[in-house]
């Protein structure tokens, strides 16, 4: 294709873009053009400017320098106005969609049709539904919102972005949060985008699916455009230009010897999510949870850390006996948890940095009432510094953080309150490949100082490269335990898809039936 073929296929072009805010540069001379009918991969760690970039072209954010050209043109993108008259639409990880509304409703929410002064609902739902069947999406326009599940919200966005006219669509982490059922239906829509001529800007933190759709990557490292490759470019390749150094070893574990068992869960059951999950963990040892989404195993952990309730079993940490439903038992025991929803459960978002990793250590640094914020502010530093957060500053509000850094500001705290066992629920997701390296260094140095950590992921190439042993949950319960050496994808599958019930059972009546037949040799040799 000539240089002229592709100016005249052209849809955007971006050039030396520049952004900066209050002691932080967060663009720094950015390059990037998005041709018809394409999936252009924009790829970069958190933190690298990504978002401050598709902000700048969603009119969030107006650059400092540089400039934007849409069909050749230059423009200026002052707002969203702006941008939606471009033809420019961003579908965001948290979207933009009112819950009480009908689907037809969010879809043209601020341009409803009118006829004779009224909304014209009965055109609004059937343009509405011309707008669903393109997606591929079964749902009636005058369903609600708020009872729709991930994968049909992402739709509805998409819809919307379509009923704009959009040219270009930008996605933001689009699969984050889908099964791969749900990501293999929204690859059919991009692919069907594509063919329609759409520009297509997917950002997206698994590299797989960077080959399995894109057409070309362009790496953002600190702000500025490194390089951009053909979408067929080696997952090495791709990684050596985020992080600015090749990954030798994906999963680094430094293997410890395992010590005393420092968390014991013993007959743990809540009638209708999980029954008789029994476990140990031992000082110095990584334990990994593994099952399909609805296992019980978000269910389990935050049992064991007391923040919801169990009918019958014990936990026990160091060997003394939890109450039960007591997160304050569990956290003065050394029990921490990194729970799977950061911004919702693990992080107060409007606090800063400082005030976030002090949340655990508050109440037991305080004396007669007063905290000690001098104390804090120490820590705070200290524990900011080891961990490597990227921040303007202590002060800075966390929910302005990347995912990587706030991920790593809900273990901080932790790490503050010097935790005996660890819970990591879903360390690592949304989170891109180079801070994923750096959290797994953190457990490593975790374990090697004695803690014990209990992780819970999707991920099965993470459970089986960070574990020590790996547990796989099945509809509620321990289907089976797996050493390292043994723990294999087939395996941690067949445990995870089978009946532990049934599998019980048969031991059992086996058990039972070895015994009898022990008892019968026994007594004829008598």
């Amino acid at each position: 294709m000539s240089s002229q073929d592709v100016r005249d296929d052209e849809l955007l072009r971006i050039e030396g873009i520049r952004k900066t805010f209050p002691g932080v540069v967060a663009l720094d001379g950015v390059d990037f053009d998005l041709r018809r009918g394409e999936v252009h991969v924009l790829l970069g760690e958190n933190g690298a400017g990504k978002s401050t970039l598709i902000k700048t072209l969603s009119g969030a954010h107006t650059p400092d320098a540089g400039r934007i050209l849409v069909d050749g043109q230059e423009v200026r993108i002052n707002g969203a106005q702006d941008s939606e008259r471009l033809g420019i639409a961003t579908i965001y990880q948290e979207f933009n969609l009112v819950p009480e509304l009908t689907v037809a409703e969010n879809i043209f929410l601020g341009r409803q049709p009118r006829r004779l002064g009224m909304i014209d609902r009965k055109r609004m739902d059937a343009d509405a539904a011309v707008l669903l069947e393109r997606v591929g999406v079964d749902v009636s326009p005058r369903t609600r919102v708020r009872e729709l599940g991930i994968a049909r919200l992402q739709m509805v966005e998409i819809a919307k972005a379509l009923s704009l006219d959009a040219r270009v669509l930008i996605m933001d982490e689009p699969t984050a949060v889908l099964t791969s059922e749900e990501v293999e239906k929204l690859f059919a829509i991009v692919r069907r985008l594509r063919a329609d001529g759409v520009g297509i800007v997917f950002i997206t933190h698994h590299l797989e699916e960077i080959a399995a759709l894109g057409d070309r990557v362009t790496v953002i490292r600190d702000g500025a455009s490194v390089g951009q490759v053909p979408a067929s470019t080696p997952e090495d390749e791709l990684v050596r230009l985020m992080v600015g150094r090749s990954i030798e070893q994906q999963y680094p574990r430094e293997r410890t010897d395992a010590g005393e068992a420092l968390l014991k869960v013993e007959g743990l059951t809540r009638g209708g999510v999980f029954h008789d999950v029994g476990f140990e963990v031992r000082a110095g040892e990584v334990v990994g949870i593994a099952g399909l989404v609805g296992a019980g195993r978000t269910e389990v952990v935050r049992a064991v850390f007391g923040a919801d309730p169990y009918d019958r079993g014990s936990v026990l940490v160091g060997g003394a006996r939890l109450r039960g439903h007591d997160v304050n038992a569990a956290m003065a025991a050394g029990i921490g948890l990194v729970p799977e929803d950061r911004k919702g459960q693990g992080l107060v978002l409007d606090a800063s940095v400082e005030e976030n990793l002090g949340l655990v250590t508050l109440r037991s640094t305080s004396r007669a009432g007063l905290v000690d914020l001098k104390g804090q502010r120490a820590a705070a530093a200290r524990i900011a510094g080891q961990l490597g957060v990227r921040m303007a500053g202590l002060g800075q509000q966390v929910r302005t953080l990347s995912g990587g850094n706030q991920q790593k500001v809900v273990i901080g705290k932790w790490l503050l309150a010097n935790t005996k066992v660890l819970i990591l629920d879903e360390p690592t997701r949304g989170i891109d490949v180079g801070a994923k390296v750096e959290i797994y260094q953190l457990i490593n140095e975790l374990t090697a100082a004695g803690a014990a950590v209990l992780m819970i992921s999707s991920d099965l190439p993470e459970v089986l490269g960070m574990s020590d042993r790996v547990l796989v949950m099945a509809q509620g319960r321990i289907a089976g335990e797996l050493a390292a050496g043994e723990a294999t994808q087939d395996a941690v599958m067949a445990l995870a898809v089978s009946n532990p019930q049934s599998t019980q059972s048969a031991q059992s009546a086996q058990s039972a039936q070895n015994a009898q037949n022990h008892g019968t040799e026994a007594d004829g040799g008598r």
